[in-house]
């Protein structure tokens, strides 16, 4: 054995002890009958968990809940972290504590976030909705119809710094010739932004936004902590439902299905995304 594999043993150790394992545990359950509240063993089922899984409505829905969700949160934290980014880029005072108070929320755990909003935001306590309701504003940011953007927007305060922090070493690491050339050309900021910033960015861009995707597709932490997937469904994300489904149902063997079918979907999404991103590139 070489030195080079000798110093990766271990850490291939460490990686099939904390993920293979689980995750062939995990397939391996799929394929069986197995309930937490039952004390037999469980048996084989084949591809019937994996059926009534494909067959259950809820978990389509579900599904669509955390692309919506998704979609919202993602799509935001792109926009505003492109504004605060360039705004940062041009900062020339007190540049460090300002990235460092812009990055903190980042560092706090989303269980922590979700209760710290579970409170700022409820309509009978929180102080948000009674500053609202002192100018007239009536608003149930956990009612129906709202409760889904407001976990959105939770997750964009507390994750659209790990964008910016992405695009801003984007932009600081760009060339400088296309700008100059565009600035004795006469080009506008806008015109500038367009044609030369985002062309050039774009490579940064995609992975900021399949990363932040694939972390926004798991969200868990905020439907537990606030929500519990109400009012209703509405909330009731993929991740929160293989919960219920696993643990308040005792449903392990379709929970770990749906586990699996996501994860193949996931994987699946990722191809895909960087298939187009190589075809962009040439």
């Amino acid at each position: 054995m070489s030195f080079r594999h000798r110093m990766l043993a271990p850490l291939l150790i460490v990686f099939g002890a904390a993920v293979g394992f689980p995750l062939a545990y995990s397939v391996y359950l799929s394929f069986t009958d197995y309930q937490l509240t039952s004390r037999d063993a469980p048996g084989f089922a084949g591809l019937d968990t994996f059926s009534s899984a494909v067959e259950d409505p809820a978990f389509w829905s579900a599904l669509t809940t955390t692309l919506a969700f998704a979609v919202m949160a993602v799509c935001a934290e792109l926009v505003i972290g492109m504004a605060i980014a360039l705004a940062l880029r041009r900062q020339r005072f007190v540049r460090n504590f300002t990235r460092a108070v812009l990055l903190s929320p980042m560092f706090v755990t989303p269980i922590a976030v979700g209760l710290m909003f579970r409170f700022v935001l409820n309509d009978q306590l929180g102080a948000i909705p009674r500053l609202l309701g002192k100018i007239g504003i009536s608003v149930d940011f956990f009612g129906p119809g709202n409760a889904l953007m407001s976990i959105a927007m939770i997750d964009v305060w507390q994750w659209t710094p790990f964008m910016v922090l992405l695009l801003l070493a984007g932009l600081e690491s760009l060339p400088q010739r296309p700008f100059e050339a565009a600035k004795i050309d006469g080009a506008s900021a806008w015109y500038t932004f367009r044609r030369v910033t985002l062309p050039i960015l774009s490579p940064v861009i995609a992975v900021a936004v399949v990363m932040r995707s694939l972390d926004a597709f798991k969200v868990f932490e905020y439907v537990f902590a606030i929500t519990r997937g109400g009012p209703g469904t509405e909330t009731e994300t993929i991740q929160y439902y293989v919960y219920k489904v696993g643990i308040s149902y005792s449903r392990v063997a379709q929970a770990s299905a749906m586990s699996l079918i996501l994860l193949i979907l996931v994987l699946g999404f990722i191809v895909v995304c960087f298939r187009l991103f190589r075809r962009s590139r040439t």
